[in-house]
């Protein structure tokens, strides 16, 4: 899909596993915020050490020099599932991490985090959730619009997004370049996919929860994989998820570590110019604890 126009961050609130209806919207009731002025794409020399924003990711993209592509994820019983794959430039083997999109789908700027995963070492796959979904069975880009495509991410069931996730790690298990360790890291909708799914799949090594709703408590009491969060200070409807699945987490000895930045909004690794320099500060500091993350875990 052709690179859009920075939009008010929404997220949806994770769903209760194996349930059938559509995720609730987190930011129901919510005041849309303006977007953010357009800004210059900043150089990218393809060694970056922090992800792009959304206003660079096509740059971000260009000047990569990591081998990425698309790949089709098989699927039991229907179609595959289309993937953008990025293997890191290393001699040995990688954990995969399987980078979950926002409720805006599979953008421009998920493929370049999944990018600067490659390039901090790890084999990232960013599978698009509205494969065959789009008009004539497109795909993300096959939508006439945002909104579109956030209404489609709407209605996607929690049990087939599972699914596909699943489906998604055994091929990643399967790489010749791949440890057999797999991690997830997801954003907004996303993020709280991330969580949910930590519950859903006991195999799973590590999840890191970019300003995503926690998942409720019977999908708490599953999760045995380390979970990192990290979110906006000024995110309240996301924060108050935190409380509880600290409390809950604690209580049967799974690992959740979590910080919240102040000034920092919703989406801020996307919106990193936003906030008079509060995202950015965010993502100087996320960044790393993401990376360092994953690499204990998925080694």
């Amino acid at each position: 899909m052709k690179h859009m126009a920075l939009a008010a961050a929404i997220i949806l609130a994770a769903g209760p596993a194996g349930a059938q209806t559509a995720q609730p919207d987190a930011h129901a009731g919510h005041a849309a915020a303006s977007p953010a002025a357009p800004q210059e794409s900043e150089k990218r020399t393809g060694n970056d050490p922090l992800p792009a924003g959304e206003d660079s990711a096509k740059a971000a993209l260009d000047a990569s020099p990591r081998h990425g592509e698309w790949v089709d994820v098989p699927m039991a019983g229907g179609p595959p599932l289309r993937a953008w794959i990025v293997y890191p430039e290393r001699k040995d083997k990688a954990g995969v991490v399987i980078v979950i999109q926002e409720i805006f789908g599979l953008t421009d700027w998920i493929r370049a985090v999944a990018d600067q995963l490659a390039r901090d070492g790890f084999i990232a796959i960013a599978p698009d959730l509205l494969t065959g979904k789009g008009p004539n069975n497109g795909n993300t880009e096959a939508f006439a619009s945002r909104d579109d495509v956030v209404k489609a991410v709407r209605g996607l069931d929690p049990a087939a997004v599972r699914t596909q996730l699943d489906a998604v790690r055994q091929y990643g298990m399967k790489l010749p370049a791949s440890n057999a360790k797999t991690g997830t890291v997801g954003f907004c909708w996303g993020g709280g996919v991330s969580f949910r799914y930590a519950g859903e799949q006991p195999g799973l090594n590590a999840a890191v929860v970019y300003y995503g709703t926690s998942p409720e408590a019977d999908v708490l009491q599953k999760i045995k994989a380390p979970v990192l969060g990290l979110y906006g200070g000024d995110d309240a409807r996301v924060n108050a998820t935190i409380g509880p699945a600290e409390a809950a987490l604690k209580a049967q000895g799974t690992r959740y570590e979590h910080h919240e930045y102040d000034g920092a909004g919703h989406g801020f690794l996307r919106a990193q110019n936003g906030r008079e320099n509060a995202n950015r500060k965010a993502t100087e500091q996320a960044w790393p604890r993401t990376v360092a993350f994953l690499k204990e875990h998925l080694k």
